[in-house]
């Protein structure tokens, strides 16, 4: 992979409500399932501090479960409560910070992607804001209101532990049909009360979410919030098909309390609404003037569903492109995925511009903690 352009302002600081960054790259929550019992290891703690090492500004874990009987879609997920968790979670930030890094857990509830087959001690059904699966069928009851206060509470004592473990900030995850974007679809979601409605309705369990958050980590801590528009099944799927209506899904959830945007896609480079070339991040920092992070297929030359309807890795790809948009402040900062666990030292090499030595993405980097 060859670059014709100085990374220089892909190594530009960052700084936004406390959250002091050496560098503009975001290392993408990504599950891996090496955590058993939802115990994160000390190995978890050394793959994390790899990619501190070698430059990483800010790391985003893979998604953690909040406390809830049925967070969880595999038995190796890491828990984001328990003291044995919490202390896993806890060795992870010393080893971190001792790299020099930065690091935010993502808390995260599965809804209706729970896989019950994995649980066969426990008894606790899928949930969802009206009990459908992702392709519409009846699988549970509707969610109480009762229950979805208990939900509010879980997310907002992670946050809380997040901020005493002493994580630098917070990611919600609001995206890729779990519990939160089953809210937002109304595929998943057809209530007729509060917690339904129309698309500014359908944000109203993650408001609630995102200010009981703010609620326990108080006014300063930074909180991100992880949305995207693809659903499975249907990565075409827009939740908001013009601008005008991401504005209105997204002026909620900002004024709830996000301090940053991470707007999930499958190819950075492409535009979000025709007549504008710019992305779904360009477009949430345009009209929320707050803070975007961008993902998708960040330095490689396919994106993530290749290798398994094609079975093929991806190779190094070009980052020009990449560059002239944040040259361009389309975006501020830059997830990467797939590049980092193919290659800890992604990040430094990209700076040394060692572009030869990046490593192409395998199926074999998603068996293993390298």
């Amino acid at each position: 992979m060859n670059s014709s352009k100085s990374v220089a302002a892909l190594f530009n600081p960052f700084e936004y409500k406390g959250l002091k960054l050496e560098n503009r790259f975001v290392m993408a929550p990504m599950t891996r399932s090496f955590s058993p019992k939802g115990i994160p290891g000390p190995n978890v703690a050394e793959y994390y501090r790899r990619r501190a090492e070698n430059e990483v500004g800010l790391i985003i874990t893979e998604g953690t479960l909040i406390e809830h009987p049925a967070a969880g879609s595999d038995q190796n997920i890491p828990h984001f409560y328990g003291e044995e968790a919490l202390d896993g979670w806890a060795r992870v930030v010393r080893e971190v910070h001792e790299a020099g890094g930065k690091i935010a857990p993502q808390i995260w509830h599965t809804g209706m992607a729970r896989q019950k087959e994995k649980f066969p001690e426990s008894d606790a059904e899928p949930i969802g804001p009206s009990g459908l699966s992702l392709t519409g069928e009846k699988v549970s009851e509707p969610l109480s209101i009762e229950e979805i206060n208990d939900l509010i509470r879980a997310y907002a004592q992670a946050a809380f532990q997040a901020k005493n473990i002493g994580f630098d900030a917070v990611e919600i995850h609001g995206a890729h049909g779990y519990l939160i974007d089953q809210f937002f679809w109304k595929v998943t979601n057809k209530r007729t009360d509060e917690y339904g409605g129309d698309l500014v309705g359908r944000t109203k369990f993650a408001v609630d979410v995102i200010k009981a958050v703010r609620d326990a980590v108080g006014p300063d801590f930074p909180i991100i919030f992880r949305f995207s528009q693809w659903k499975p099944f249907d990565y075409q799927f827009k939740l908001a098909k013009t601008p005008e209506e991401l504005q209105l899904f997204l002026t909620p959830l900002s004024e709830a309390g996000v301090d940053i945007f991470h707007a999930s896609t499958r190819r950075f480079w492409e535009p979000e609404f025709e007549g504008s070339d710019l992305n779904l991040a360009g477009w949430t920092r345009k009209l929320t003037g707050k803070p975007t992070i961008i993902v998708g297929s960040v330095g490689l030359d396919s994106e993530f569903t290749s290798l398994f309807t094609e079975g093929k890795g991806s190779q190094p790809a070009n980052i020009d492109n990449l560059i002239e948009r944040i040259e361009q402040e389309e975006f501020d900062l830059v997830a990467v995925g797939r590049a980092l666990l193919s290659d800890p030292a992604w990040v430094s090499k990209i700076r040394k511009g060692n572009t030869e030595e990046l490593q192409p993405f395998t199926r074999e980097a998603l068996t293993t903690l390298s």
